[in-house]
Parts: C-alpha cells; structure tokens; sequence
C-alpha cells in the first residue's frame, strides 16, 4: 500500500513538473491583503476560478513557518488567524501556497509549488477600532460626565471574550470632541479612562458629544478609532438656566397676575368685612 501510494505521489510530482515546462504554471494567490477590526485578523486574496487549493502559513520576526490549522488545503480565498497571532504586538507575514487538486495529496511535500507573501502586519498597532458606545449624564449647569464602554475585542482568553482595554491596558484613551448646539466649533479633550468629566460649560447651553478610541503609541494614521453617533444633552436638563428671555418674560407675566389677583381678592374681601361691621355698629338699639 505504502509502495502504491509513493507512486501516487510522484505521478502528481511528475504531472506538475510537465504542466510547469509546458507554462501552465499553478497560478499565485494576488493581491493579499489584510482585514482587521477590534482584534479579528483575517487574510484575503484574490484567485481565478480553478480546482487549485490554498495553504496558509505565517512567521513572525523570523520565526519558522507555521501552517494554520484551519486553512490547509482550502478552496476559498481568506483564512481567520484571530486566534494564531499571539503576541499581539509583533509583526507577522503569511504566506499563501497553490496546491493541486490532489486527493490523496494528503498535505505531503510534493516540491515547492508556487507562493505568495503578504506584506508584514501587527494586530496590536494597526487593527482598526469601531466606534464605541456611551453615556452623557449632566452634572449640574455647568459640567457632564461621560460614560464609555469598551469595546468587546473579537479575540478571547479561554472562555472570555476580551474588551479593548484588557489588550490595550493604559494604552486606550478615548478622544472626546463637543460643542454648543447649534454651534460648529468644536473642543477636544483625551481622556485616560473610560469615564471623563467635562466642566466649564456655559450655563444655559445644550451641548453634543462624540467620542473614540485613542491610541497614541500608534503611528499618526491608526492612532485614532471611528467616531461614534452623535449624543446631545436633553433639553429640559437644567430648565431654569435654559429658559429663553421670552421665556422669562412669560414667567414673570404670570407671577405678577397672580399676585395681582390675591391682592385684588384680599382687598375685596376686606372692604366687604369693613362694610359689614359699620351697618351692624349704626343700626338702632
């Protein structure tokens, strides 16, 4: 069996070495490129519609090649390597390998067929990050707190899904832009933590806020995360100090009505009193 086997294998060798002399060389994975977001490492390529298989293997600074176990011998064009690139912060190369349509290849070495390298990637420096999700919560007339959550990374530690902050650590700041309703100027400020306060607003205004992941150990061009949905303060948060001149004019009007109204009443009610006693004190005894 193994004798048979072995003759197999070198009718394959024997088949590619000719199909390769006659310039039908197996075609090479194109245009590999690399797709991260929040910590899930894909590698994808291009390739013509054929029965070819591809392999995937990656190195890292040097290192030996290692096959990904779940993208030997495959059909389709993009292998998930979330959970093989560890260490996070290093830098990777994969290679994609065209293989022959061989069913008792079996993932032996039939030669060195034909490969494709990528360019050199590291998930800690370049993943791109979502947008995350927060809170604004006012304070008082003058100051907000801003509440973010971290964002769930698509890689896990055992039965734990990671957040960005679990990878990051003190790496994460969050960038926090705002401005007056209505207004188009805008203010930045970094923040270290999840939660920032933002003070000397002006008292009276509606503010709006965004927020993202900032990460300045990181080149200029992948320091900063998307930006998240814009979320302003309610507009009855402080209603004394939001209250438009109109408004006050309008308070005020009422105020004095009913002022002018209890005096009114009082004053009826005590010269009624007053007109009561004097006919009962000039009647005859």
């Amino acid at each position: 069996m193994a004798s048979l086997k072995n003759v197999l294998y070198l009718g394959v060798c024997l088949s590619w070495t000719v199909t390769t002399a006659d310039g039908n060389v197996l075609p090479k994975a194109e245009n590999v490129r690399w797709m991260s977001l929040d910590f899930k490492i894909i590698v994808a390529w291009t390739i013509k519609p054929s029965d070819y298989k591809y392999t995937v293997s990656y190195s890292s600074e040097d290192t030996d090649w290692t096959q990904s176990l779940q993208c030997i011998g495959i059909s389709h064009s993009e292998c998930d390597l979330t959970d093989q690139l560890r260490p996070w912060d290093r830098s990777y190369i994969v290679k994609i390998q065209t293989e022959p349509d061989v069913d008792d290849y079996n993932g032996l070495d039939l030669g060195e067929f034909p490969y494709t390298e990528s360019t050199p990637f590291n998930p800690y420096r370049e993943t791109n990050i979502s947008a995350a999700n927060f809170n604004v919560t006012v304070v008082d007339e003058s100051r907000v707190l801003v509440t973010i959550t971290d964002l769930l990374s698509a890689s896990r530690d055992g039965k734990k899904q990671l957040t960005l902050r679990d990878i990051l650590k003190n790496d994460l700041k969050y960038k926090i832009s705002y401005h007056r309703f209505g207004n188009t100027g805008k203010r930045d400020i970094i923040s270290d933590s999840s939660t920032a306060e933002v003070s000397k607003l002006d008292a009276g205004q509606r503010y709006c806020f965004m927020v993202a992941a900032f990460i300045p150990s990181r080149s200029k061009s992948t320091q900063q995360g998307a930006w998240s949905n814009q979320q302003c303060t309610p507009e009855g948060s402080s209603v004394v100090q939001e209250l438009t001149l109109g408004a006050w004019v309008g308070v005020v009007f009422i105020l004095l009505t009913v002022f002018g109204i209890i005096i009114t009443v009082t004053f009826l009610c005590c010269r009624r009193y007053r007109q009561k006693n004097t006919s009962q004190s000039s009647a005859p005894v």
